[in-house]
């Protein structure tokens, strides 16, 4: 059976996927190849500029700018076994017709770790995520002592993702030793950056590796409930998030006893305003317990006092999804990926004087200039780096060392 992945992240909803969706739905009916063809309605393909997406399984071909109107000629090519050639990636430099999406140069320097599973997997369906290898690393991870998880986080060299860079293992450790008779874990979803959508695209493409980073976690510091802070204007993520805390709770993964052990543990999502501050941690803990979004001097930090001046420990979304792909690949073949002082990958979106507008993930220690240039397709408009980025063009001069430095740390 052939696998028809349509984005529906919110990038390709907004250039009409769910036209596409409808279109795909009543010609695979009208022509009775529902048993032929799956369709399965994904997160975030990544290349939101050539959005709406689709990939076709096994074979890898990527079909870009679809419209209801392509659909029938679509269909018909892919039922003789053919390349619908019309609507594949064209390539700039070289003018050819690029037929999988593994060859197309966007994703070429990609290193998809934490994005795995958005634009395969459909994120409403639980049985999907499943089939991918979730809540293994839960599971793996009950198995093991608190202090042993936090080990392994620490063995990883993951960073927060948030912007800070804080060793997370170090920072799990500080809130497992604090005494107290209830702990959280918090999930920074609010994302107020310009520009900025790694943590909604994740949270809209893959919700349960957001849980089960937060699972994990919890177990590891001792706490009882978590709370996913996302701002109000990310109603998809918002929705796919419940959805999937109903879907975990149902099987287990959530509540009393998880998965047969004495683990237990709730999630609820607050949604916030959209106040800037509130990104801030302290600020958020103040949000979260009803009160003006204001940061708290620290010390003390949450780690001793944070929500309801219990021990705390905050995340960020992208952070905490990289938790259960470290648990099941493990810290050793973790730390190998990336730079010496930072581990990993890092996800990015590339908006504004860019060709290539979409999400990427790269491996730590990439240059911005192969960033902006192979994955990004260069600067628009035939503009240098220097003269179309405010941080570049304040010194011409100094533009291009700062393109060829690597990427550590966030």
């Amino acid at each position: 059976m052939k696998g028809l992945l349509l984005c529906s992240g919110t990038g390709c909803i907004s250039s009409g996927s769910k036209l596409v969706h409808d279109a795909l739905e009543d010609e695979l009916s009208q022509a009775g190849l529902e048993s032929e063809f799956e369709l399965k309605y994904t997160g975030c393909h990544g290349f939101c500029e050539l959005g709406p997406l689709i990939l076709v399984t096994p074979e890898d071909n990527f079909y870009c700018r679809v419209t209801p109107e392509d659909v029938p000629k679509l269909i018909d090519s892919l039922k003789q076994g053919n390349v619908y050639e019309e609507l594949l990636y064209v390539d700039p430099k070289t003018n050819q017709k690029i037929f999988t999406r593994h060859e197309v140069p966007f994703y070429k320097k990609q290193q998809r770790l934490v994005l795995k599973n958005c634009g395969i997997i459909d994120p409403e369906n639980i049985d999907d995520y499943l089939a991918s290898g979730g809540y293994k690393s839960l599971q793996k991870s009950l198995g093991l002592q608190p202090e042993e998880v936090i080990q392994e986080i620490q063995a990883s060299g993951l960073r927060g993702r948030g912007g800070g860079g804080f060793p997370t293992g170090t920072k799990w450790d500080f809130a497992r030793k604090s005494v107290a008779d209830k702990k959280y874990i918090i999930c920074n979803a609010d994302e107020g950056d310009p520009g900025a959508f790694m943590d909604r695209s994740l949270s809209e493409g893959d919700p349960h590796a957001v849980l089960e980073g937060m699972l994990i976690a919890g177990y590891a510091i001792g706490a009882q409930e978590g709370y996913i802070y996302i701002r109000a204007e990310y109603p998809l993520a918002i929705k796919r998030l419940s959805i999937a805390l109903e879907q975990a709770q149902a099987r287990g993964y959530l509540g009393e006893q998880i998965l047969g052990s004495s683990f237990n543990f709730v999630i609820k999502i607050k949604q916030g305003a959209g106040a800037f501050v509130c990104g801030e941690e302290t600020a958020l803990m103040e949000s979260i317990q009803g009160n003006r979004g204001m940061p708290r001097p620290r010390p003390p930090y949450p780690a001793v006092k944070g929500l309801w001046d219990r021990p705390s420990n905050i995340n960020n979304v992208e952070t905490l999804a990289n938790v259960p792909v470290i648990m099941e690949m493990g810290s050793e073949t973790y730390s190998q990926i990336g730079t010496e002082k930072s581990k990993g990958t890092k996800i990015f979106a590339l908006t504004g004087k860019v060709n290539n507008t979409g999400l990427a993930e790269v491996p730590m220690g990439i240059t911005l200039r192969e960033v902006v240039f192979d994955i990004g397709g260069g600067i628009s408009d035939g503009n240098s780096l220097a003269s179309s980025s405010p941080f570049l063009g304040m010194n011409p001069a100094v533009s291009a060392p700062l393109a060829e430095r690597e990427i550590r740390g966030c």
